[in-house]
């Protein structure tokens, strides 16, 4: 049984020592059964040995060999499973040392056995209602009782399986190839458990996650981040920095493991694809100019994961989070869309040169597929239900930002186009809403919402950017979509035969059922007066023409001397650009419809 003493003091630098001579160990084995595999038996059985002799010499020496990778395999799992045991006791240990010295500052004392004392309340702490040492005590008292649990828990999985694989050594039952194969499932499987018990639970508040990163000493997150960056790159309230780290390591992992796979589908390629068009930007951003990119999240789960940064989002005054929506791909994140998350930095700058920005490109949601992407998924664009979970995620991923934030809190804006301005909208509607300060919403067909107050914020916070010849915006508005066909038009120009569908067959066959002129598909149009929010001006784009739902965030920079079209464009990203910056007199405004 694991007590304080034994975890507060213990050194587990030789347990690391040990995994290392059994790795040393492991690997002569796997040399000594390459050799016999490619110096001995390739000379040995050519063809000119025949016979009984030779039968039987071969049997014998098949034999050695299939031991010896068995060996190979057995000797893995010691130095495996000693690794886990190493990085399961500091883990504890860690959360142990931060209790104890919360416990110092507190005041409190901390017996032997764990029981938490503290001195006799005076007068006035007596008659003071905001006196709460009881309650600071028993919630240390739980955490060491915690850490040292999690300690003997992982004390009495790790002996039993050392026990196990010692017997199978002395008994010779480890130089099976079964036995060994499911000796590496077995101890691969409890250091998976033994790390889960480590970490955070998987529904821990960011601010609980960030409280124990904290918690860790920089070599600790250096060998977490080294070891196990899958575990840490994706996770909500862990600093910018170390999952930037983490998530390079995590790349470089799915791109050879992709690009590996024997026989890939259709997914299996485009997630490589993204992995590489992600790489790629972060390359490009190493010689380009300022800002710096940080890739805050990547993975293969569901169509692919990505987030890019520009700009510490830790360090930066200012604070943006941009959520695509229809039809984008991972290889989005390192391609049109992580560029709009550069224009939008660069608007801020230029509206504030002298504040710290960040944006980003956020897509840690399965956004439904395009039209043409001949996914049959495609009708998915009418329902709700991946903005509601992509929502759920983006609540979490918002109070990470704010969880890993140093110094005084940043000026956070949520920003969503299309139906990633849906998903914005479902996030803000949670409890306690994003937790952003300015929400945009640009090219909408809605949020969910009746009224911008009903998004968590003041209304005065929230924005809308509407092109007047945005058809994604404008569907299937009652006055803004004739029945007598203009709706397919809109459509086929939108998407072919399913646009044609959303904009005819809506319109003819649903035209009574949505009410008056502001109602969109997923709610009222945010654009109009009875919204509530604000309406920035932005160009009205051309009619007919799917451009004018994607010019919203074009780049600031771009020469528009020799096109006007082009310089009214720019009146969107610089009123983005305006409103994260916090320079809201400064942000040209529109009547709402």
């Amino acid at each position: 049984m694991v007590d304080l003493a034994q975890l507060r003091d213990a050194h587990l630098d030789p347990l690391d020592t040990a995994a290392t001579a059994y790795d040393t160990l492991s690997n002569n084995f796997k040399k000594h059964a390459d050799d016999l595999n490619t110096q001995v038996l390739k000379h040995l059985f050519d063809g000119r040995w025949v016979g009984n002799a030779a039968g039987a010499a071969n049997q014998a020496m098949e034999t050695t060999s299939t031991r010896l990778d068995a060996a190979h395999t057995e000797l893995s799992c010691m130095s495996g499973l000693l690794r886990e045991a190493s990085e399961s006791f500091w883990l504890a240990q860690s959360k142990l040392q931060e209790a104890l010295a919360d416990a110092k500052t507190a005041g409190l004392t901390v017996a032997e056995d764990g029981k938490v004392t503290w001195p006799a309340p005076t007068a006035a702490e007596r008659h003071d209602p905001d006196y709460d040492t009881p309650q600071k005590a028993k919630a240390i008292s739980d955490r060491i009782a915690h850490a040292i649990s999690e300690a003997d828990t992982a004390d009495q999985k790790i002996s039993k399986a050392l026990d196990d694989l010692t017997t199978r050594a002395k008994t010779g039952a480890g130089l099976n190839l079964d036995n060994a194969a499911a000796d590496q499932k077995a101890v691969g499987q409890l250091g998976k458990d033994l790390l889960d018990a480590g970490f955070p639970p998987k529904d821990a508040q960011p601010t609980e996650v960030n409280s124990w990163w904290k918690g860790l000493t920089p070599d600790e997150q250096q060998r977490l981040i080294q070891a196990h960056p899958d575990l840490l790159g994706n996770r909500d309230g862990i600093p910018a920095v170390a999952r930037n780290q983490a998530n390079l390591l995590n790349l470089d992992r799915l791109t050879k493991e992709y690009e590996n796979k024997p026989n890939p589908s259709d997914d299996d390629k485009q997630k490589l694809a993204g992995f590489r068009a992600i790489r790629t930007k972060l390359d490009q951003a190493k010689s380009n100019e300022p800002p710096p990119a940080f890739l805050m999240a990547v993975s293969d789960e569901g169509q692919g994961r990505g987030c890019l940064s520009w700009g510490n989002p830790d360090t930066a005054k200012n604070v943006s989070a941009y959520v695509p929506g229809l039809g984008t791909k991972l290889s989005d994140v390192g391609g049109k869309d992580a560029d709009r998350a550069r224009n939008v930095w660069q608007a801020a700058h230029n509206a504030d040169p002298t504040a710290d920005t960040a944006s980003m490109v956020w897509l840690g949601y399965d956004p439904p597929p395009g039209p043409l992407d001949g996914d049959p998924k495609v009708a998915e664009v009418m329902l709700p239900d991946r903005a509601q979970k992509g929502g759920d995620a983006y609540d979490k991923f918002m109070s990470g930002l704010r969880a890993s934030h140093e110094g005084a809190p940043p000026h956070l804006v949520a920003l969503g186009h299309s139906y990633g301005s849906t998903t914005v909208g479902m996030a803000a509607q949670q409890g306690g809403g994003t937790g952003a300060d300015d929400i945009i919403l640009v090219g909408s067909p809605g949020t969910g919402a009746d009224r911008a107050s009903q998004l968590h914020i003041d209304p005065k916070h929230v924005w809308v950017g509407d092109a007047q010849n945005d058809p994604v915006s404008h569907l299937p508005a009652k006055e803004r979509v004739a029945a007598d066909g203009t709706g397919a038009v809109i459509g086929g120009k939108l998407a072919g035969p399913l646009g044609a569908w959303t904009g005819g067959e809506i319109a003819n066959e649903l035209y009574d059922d949505f009410g008056d002129t502001n109602d969109l598909w997923f709610g009222k149009d945010p654009a109009a007066k009875d919204f509530g929010a604000n309406r920035f001006a932005v160009a009205d784009g051309a009619p007919l023409s799917f451009d004018s739902h994607s010019n919203y965030m074009e780049d600031p920079k771009m020469d528009v001397s020799k096109d006007p079209a082009k310089k009214a464009e720019l009146e969107s990203i610089n009123n983005i650009g305006q409103i994260v910056a916090g320079k809201y007199d400064n942000v040209t405004k529109q009547d709402g419809r």
